[in-house]
């Protein structure tokens, strides 16, 4: 059988208006099945709080089942790489912080992904400062104070990190005060606060999920935030810039997918979640924990997310920390 031309032309515009038409289809069959949300911490801390807080949001807007897996370890590294290696269809979802994505990308030299083309922003969530605390029994009230038992303690005293933000803030107090403390390493956020309670640990920075709600319950006493500006939520707390260290650390939290995620799909969570930071009860509970909503369609966040990449590696530069292997 032989075929002419036009034959052959009319063949090739139905196959491709075929093809055309089952894209949008597909997109629209999103999702089909649970959706992940990865969380780069254990169960308790700040991070698991939000990430719970909008997987429970997603669950009803999407109307399927979102499950919260909590993937801790190497500052949240395990996580990223987890997710940046998942397959791109939209069910595999990484909720952290995109501050400290961008800050390990310049601490560890070794990293097996490349953040900066492995991940879409998918949608931010809120913006955030790091938090200054201490055992809420203890006498200091004050940065002053503190710093003034620090230096009296000399190299005997410890400062408690989680995130690479703490790393960071803790590296550049020190250095500012003249302080000999050393940093103590911790995987879990609860760990860090039990053993400052117990009187292992001398301060901590904290993200202000966890600390406000520590803070609420009595445990911690906040002396200070890492923004340049004092807070709307706590206007009472003083910055660190206020005491001597040049800091405006602000964290940020976001939704990730892997780099190829069809735009479809990327757009779709998109209008789920940003919808529901901009609801007054998400406003509020961020707000209540020390946050700020922060909606941005995936093309501005990635550019944020890019330029934090850069913006980060000069922090820890000026913090004088090493890079890991």
């Amino acid at each position: 059988m032989t075929y002419d031309r036009r034959q052959i032309l009319k063949s090739t515009i139905a196959a491709a208006a075929t093809g055309l038409l089952t894209l949008p289809a597909k997109a629209q069959d999103y999702p089909a099945g649970d959706i992940h949300f990865v969380c780069a911490f254990p169960p308790g801390g700040g991070a698991d709080i939000l990430t719970r807080y909008f997987a429970e949001k997603l669950r009803v807007a999407a109307n399927r089942t979102v499950v919260v897996e909590n993937r801790p370890g190497a500052t949240g590294n395990i996580a990223t790489e987890y997710v940046a290696r998942a397959k791109p269809d939209g069910y595999t979802i990484l909720v952290h912080a995109g501050s400290g994505i961008a800050a390990n990308a310049a601490l560890y030299k070794n990293s097996l992904v490349d953040a900066s083309s492995a991940l879409q922003v998918v949608a931010t969530l809120n913006r955030q400062a790091y938090m200054l605390v201490v055992d809420a029994r203890k006498p200091w009230k004050t940065v002053g104070e503190l710093t003034a038992f620090l230096k009296e303690k000399g190299d005997k005293a410890t400062y408690a990190s989680v995130a690479v933000t703490a790393r960071i803030m803790g590296a550049l107090y020190r250095d500012a005060a003249g302080l000999k403390a050393v940093e103590v390493q911790y995987k879990s956020t609860l760990s860090s606060l039990n053993d400052m309670t117990g009187g292992a640990i001398d301060f901590a920075w904290h993200d202000p999920t966890f600390a406000m709600s520590q803070a609420r319950e009595g445990r911690v006493r906040i002396l200070a935030v890492a923004s340049g500006t004092r807070i709307d939520t706590m206007p009472e707390i003083p910055t660190m810039a206020e005491n001597g260290v040049p800091a405006n650390l602000v964290g940020w939290f976001a939704a990730m997918v892997p780099a190829k995620t069809p735009k479809p799909v990327v757009d779709q969570l998109n209008v789920w979640l940003s919808e529901i930071v901009r609801r007054p009860e998400t406003k509020k509970f961020l707000n209540d924990s020390g946050s700020d909503a922060w909606a941005t369609m995936p093309e501005e966040g990635q550019k944020f997310f890019q330029q934090q990449l850069v913006d980060w590696k000069r922090y820890i530069e000026q913090a004088k920390i090493e890079q890991d292997g």
